[in-house]
């Protein structure tokens, strides 16, 4: 089974103001996306492979960084329009695909009629033309390609039951996963076809067209009142196309989201993430889980911080954070204070967490629930407090996601991870959050050997754990998801859609 895409130069390339030629906009992600997306592409030029314009486009395509682990970028290939139109067999432009698309926004008439005497689907992109070739779709815009492919895709594969899967996250986020594979656009193994969410389309004629919504809210996060209560979503402003969709959403509860916006706000908030982990029973055998010792302070400058700091069972070196864990620019300013009187300056945001600092031998590893799936990896991590206390610097200052000070190398022989402790951990938290994708991280403390949860999020990348079969259990996730989240609408009859949105379709 196999799809197949024909695309005219038209759809792609445009002159630039030298003369030479340039990708249109928003073709770059395009092209991006449709290396991913385990389908067959061919494009065409209009003059002969020697010409300016043949070049440029093969050049583009050699351009395209490629790692396949799971063998969803099919073939490419480069062909003129005359080789094409010379083509006398269908099985020479059909080779045994099952589904082919011909995109093009020149309507070369002849051309057209002969490709749909082979079954093609023409799509034309532009302002409407006339045509007397019957049975060509027209889209406005580059952004429509992709979801109009898939509803021919979806109907064309309909025993193997697929759902569409609409994405939504951050242009850096979307290019890691579909380098992995992880967003194909022809069905994968658990029939999910996955299409990105455009904000610049009316997202009702989308939404009706998806089964699924995948996202990462926070990417869509444009700022968050830090004095307002920690009652989140209230305070959190969201662009225009999130709150679009949000609202939808609550409109329409039979809509299976992974995963729902309630369940991921309390992973938003520090403090709340402290008090989830504190419910983790703990778990007999030779290694405990636990959370590591907190105290949330709304100001350094308290004359007893120190008393409240040895109350909360916490010694120095200690670790500050900001209680907004993601969603401002910074959410992960952070900082490791050695002494009380290095509070007095500090810069991280306030109200704060001040957190244990858990010696755990320059190792944290990366735990990734994916449905009922568990894996994991490890990277290297802050040092233990001996080497920071030898640096000289007090406080150290941070930024955890761009400037974090990892150690080189391990720096001694810690317990190896309790894989049995981790699982149940991860039982614990899916059924505590209500999430289908989340992660943790776990440092294992040494001397008393504690696994200590540090830190959870949603939705991780899970980039660490190499193999195909975090991304198979990546999409038996969202397939189970679905299916449990349909089961229970037909327990509660819920209805598909509010007759709000019916009337607006």
């Amino acid at each position: 089974m196999a799809v197949r895409l024909l695309i005219h130069e038209s759809v792609m390339v445009t002159s630039d103001e030298s003369g030479g030629w340039c990708l249109r906009s928003g073709a770059d992600i395009l092209l991006q996306r449709l290396r991913y997306a385990n389908i067959s592409l061919t494009f065409i030029h209009q003059e002969e492979p020697s010409s300016k314009k043949a070049s440029f486009i093969t050049d583009v395509l050699g351009r395209q960084e490629v790692r396949d682990p799971l063998g969803v970028c099919g073939a490419i290939s480069v062909h003129s329009l005359n080789e094409l139109m010379s083509v006398n067999e269908p099985s020479q432009l059909e080779e045994n695909v099952d589904i082919c698309f011909y995109a093009t926004s020149v309507l070369d008439e002849p051309f057209v009629t002969k490709l749909q005497s082979y079954k093609f689907n023409v799509i034309y992109i532009g302002s409407e033309v006339e045509a007397t070739v019957e049975g060509i779709v027209f889209i406005d815009k580059l952004d429509e390609l992709i979801i109009t492919i898939s509803s021919v895709i979806k109907q064309g594969f309909s025993s193997l039951n697929p759902l569409t899967v609409g994405y939504l996250m951050k242009p850096s986020r979307e290019l890691d996963f579909l380098k992995r594979g992880a967003l194909p656009l022809f069905p994968c193994k658990s029939a999910l076809i996955f299409v990105p969410i455009s904000f610049e389309l009316p997202l009702i004629s989308q939404l009706t067209r998806i089964d699924v919504i995948l996202h990462k809210v926070t990417d869509e996060i444009v700022s968050i009142d830090s004095g307002s209560p920690f009652d989140f979503p209230n305070g959190i402003t969201f662009s225009d196309g999130m709150s679009e969709l949000i609202s939808f959403i609550e409109e329409n509860s039979s809509y299976c989201v992974v995963d729902p916006f309630k369940n991921i706000y309390p992973l938003l908030d520090r403090l709340q993430i402290q008090n989830i982990l504190l419910g983790l029973q703990e778990t007999k055998g030779r290694s405990r889980l636990r959370a590591p010792h907190f105290l949330r302070v709304e100001t350094f400058n308290n004359h007893d911080l120190g008393q409240k700091i040895a109350e909360a069972n916490l010694t120095f070196p200690v670790l500050v954070k900001p209680q907004v864990a993601c969603g401002v620019a910074d959410a992960h300013s952070m900082a490791i204070v050695f002494k009380e009187e290095e509070f007095k300056e500090l810069s991280v945001p306030l109200p704060a967490i001040i957190q244990e600092y858990v010696d755990h031998g320059a190792n944290i590893y990366k735990v990734y629930a994916l449905g009922n799936k568990v894996f994991h990896a490890v990277r290297k991590s802050l040092p233990n407090s001996a080497s920071l206390l030898a640096s000289g610097i007090s406080p150290i200052t941070f930024n955890s996601l761009k400037n974090l000070p990892v150690a080189d190398q391990a720096e001694s022989s810690v317990d190896a991870l309790d894989m049995d402790l981790v699982e149940a951990a991860a039982h614990w938290l899916r059924e505590r959050l209500g999430l289908t994708i989340f992660g943790f991280d776990v440092v294992i403390q040494e001397n008393s050997g504690d696994h200590v949860i540090v830190d959870l999020n949603y939705l991780p990348s899970f980039k660490e754990v190499t193999g195909v079969h975090a991304i198979s259990a990546f999409w038996e996730a969202i397939r189970s998801a679905y299916e449990i989240k349909k089961a229970a609408d037909v327990v509660t009859h819920r209805p598909q859609l509010t007759s709000c949105f019916k009337q607006n379709m």
